[in-house]
């Protein structure tokens, strides 16, 4: 049986903090994920239209292992500069890999698409994003705001708003795995145009409303539901400005090949909280995360306790980050608590 960590976010995974930078006007941000030690880490890339840094080092022939942080952000390319910002805050705390004499601190990054959401992106000659990485690292703790914050402020998905979320789960043998997600994704998160999310089944209480699935299944849960074609709310937005990009940890002691399988496992997650995913006009990605600190290394009947666990966790989380979206001004779509 499933149960929460004590917050329910990926910061129940010991030696993990997030920190969030939002810019209102902007309607975008940054989401910092800090490791206290460099765990193992991996990267799985499903979506078609990937926006990242850092990413090729992670796979497990390659010679880094560990990583200082991760960076989700949100202005499409213009948010590659968010892990600049992030890498300037740990070289000033002594913060990287050692080569040659100097400290390098590691840090992936994924971008997700919210330029055409309402904000004004009219910032000049360079975009905030750096800035935003920055703030971000001295914004980071154990406890964090989801919803419309950091990397989901201007997120968005087919008819509703988006958002940070996260969730974490501990496991019988004391294992805790942790998810966060910054959902923006081209489909949907509930079904039809119902409160009912996908992912009720996974659901820990009423985490994000209780209401279970509904019954009978209404005639446009069969739809496709695009957010590019959501003319139900008067706009026609275009394709390509989708992606959910999420982070997937654990305190189990993992090799760099199981933290790929690890990541690799939580996009089950996403087919389980969005219809559709993986389309060729979002760049899904999942980073993973091992910190090793519960000190317990997997049996073959554990990892797929472990693996099962990180797809029903990134669901909650992607679920969550919707469930918590605020309104604000400028917005394309409701958000979920206003839906009837």
């Amino acid at each position: 049986m499933f149960r929460t960590g004590p917050r329910n976010l990926i910061t129940d995974v010991m030696g993990l903090r997030v920190g969030n930078a939002s810019d209102a006007r902007l309607k975008s941000g940054v989401t910092t994920v800090l490791c206290d030690e460099p765990p193992v880490a991996g990267v799985q890339i499903l979506g078609g239209a990937p926006g990242t840094r850092e990413t090729d080092l992670l796979e497990p022939h390659n010679l880094v292992e560990t990583i200082h942080a991760v960076v989700l952000s949100g202005g499409s390319a213009f948010g590659l500069d968010a892990a600049s910002g992030v890498q300037a805050a740990l070289r000033e705390r002594g913060i990287g890999f050692e080569v040659g004499g100097f400290r390098v601190p590691i840090v992936p990054a994924a971008i997700l698409f919210d330029l055409r959401n309402g904000g004004d992106k009219d910032w000049g000659r360079y975009p905030p994003y750096r800035d935003l990485g920055y703030e971000s690292v001295q914004t980071a703790a154990v406890d964090f705001q989801f919803g419309t914050a950091g990397a989901g402020t201007g997120a968005l998905t087919s008819g509703l708003k988006g958002g940070l979320g996260s969730a974490s789960t501990l496991l019988d043998n004391g294992i805790t795995i942790g998810a966060l997600a910054a959902v923006n994704p081209t489909g949907s998160v509930t079904v039809g145009r119902t409160r009912h999310f996908w992912a009720a089944p996974f659901e820990i209480g009423d985490e994000f409303g209780g209401l279970g699935y509904p019954s009978p299944m209404p005639e446009d849960a069969k739809r496709i539901l695009l957010k590019y074609r959501d003319k139900d709310h008067g706009r026609q937005m275009d394709s390509g400005g989708n992606t959910t990009i999420a982070v997937i940890a654990t305190d189990a002691v993992l090799t760099k090949a199981a933290a790929k399988r690890l990541a690799i496992s939580a996009h089950d997650g996403f087919v389980r909280a969005i219809w559709p995913t993986h389309t060729p006009a979002d760049g899904d990605l999942v980073f993973a995360l091992a910190t090793g600190k519960s000190g317990v290394e997997l049996t073959a009947d554990a990892a797929i306790d472990l693996y099962a666990a990180a797809g029903a966790t990134m669901a909650r989380a992607i679920s969550r980050g919707v469930f918590a979206a605020t309104p604000a001004d400028n917005d394309l779509f409701p958000v979920w608590s206003s839906r009837h």
